[in-house]
């Protein structure tokens, strides 16, 4: 029997040094990220002159619900909740199909006018008609104060196109599309049983950029929206916290230092409220996030 010697690699005191400082500014970096996060959420469960006089650094300071119970307490927050889980479900599977489809038409070779397309695609990320001509586009198909004026216009995006037809390029080699040609299969089945199947990664990027575009969205809400009962929580939310801060400034005496005590208090609140739905789906794609954006970005 031969004896094995097992040999333990020796670490060098630069490389010490290395991983030392390596770690040293990985976890600084860290905290430079989580701390603001940490911060707001500490800060909507304190007081908001404790937060003002810089009291506030590691936990809340004279704990206090107010903030959510004033926001909580108003009715059209549920049916905000509502429009937005409607708005970025429908406007993400809209989304997926539109700019996944593109993407796919754009990555095949056989396309005719394929470069056309694309630098058509691409021309639309740097210019275009403006507020005022899209408004009067809107209004013209009858899409304004409608559910489908937030989720079909702008469902176009220019930049995952090309994330996703970088991805089909890169990673679905053209020898499946022969071989599924010799089996007999078309090019709607062949994308839909061979090429989707292999692009879960891009597509739950795609997914998880479109959903947090579309829970985050307000602008489009403020324009082409005039009907109350449609609104995004995003816009329900903006607006009680502009009423509360306006009634603050115009208010006099006590209860106008109540009522500003309300407003800084709903600042950070406001904050909780509309991101923590989103950050809670992140973790379930979070596996293919990395591999996606590395995989749509590596090639151009």
């Amino acid at each position: 029997m031969k004896n094995t010697v097992s040999r333990k690699i020796k670490i060098s005191k630069q490389d010490t040094i290395f991983n030392v400082v390596t770690y040293g500014i990985s976890v600084l970096v860290l905290l430079i990220v989580l701390y603001p996060l940490y911060f707001v959420v500490i800060a909507s469960f304190s007081d908001p002159y404790a937060v003002t006089n810089g009291q506030v650094l590691l936990f809340p300071k004279s704990f206090t619900l107010d903030g959510y119970k004033e926001i909580l307490k108003h009715s059209d927050i549920w049916r905000g909740y509502g429009n937005t889980i409607m708005y970025t479900i429908v406007g993400t599977l809209v989304g997926l199909a539109v700019n996944v489809f593109a993407a796919y038409a754009l990555s095949r070779k056989d396309l005719v006018g394929r470069k056309f397309f694309m630098l058509m695609f691409v021309f639309t990320m740097f210019f275009n008609g403006g507020l005022i001509p899209t408004f009067l586009t809107i209004k013209e198909f009858n899409l304004y104060n409608t559910f489908t004026v937030m989720v079909l216009p702008f469902s176009v995006n220019v930049f995952n196109i090309i994330v996703a037809r970088t991805f089909f390029q890169s990673s679905i080699p053209n020898d499946l599309w022969e071989a599924a040609q010799i089996d007999g299969c078309g090019n709607l089945r062949y994308f839909f049983m061979i090429v989707l199947p292999l692009s879960r990664a891009v597509i739950a990027v795609l997914a998880l950029w479109t959903a947090v575009g579309m829970w985050n969205s307000y602008f489009n809400a403020l324009i082409y929206l005039k009907d109350s009962s449609l609104y995004p929580l995003q816009l329900i939310l903006r607006n009680i916290l502009i009423v509360n801060t306006t009634q603050a400034a115009m208010g006099t005496g006590e209860a106008a230092q109540v009522q500003l005590r309300l407003a800084n208090m709903m600042r950070y609140s406001v904050i909780i409220v509309s991101t923590v739905p989103i950050m809670c789906i992140y973790p379930f794609i979070q596996k293919h996030f990395n591999q996606g954006v590395m995989i749509g970005a590596v090639k151009g």
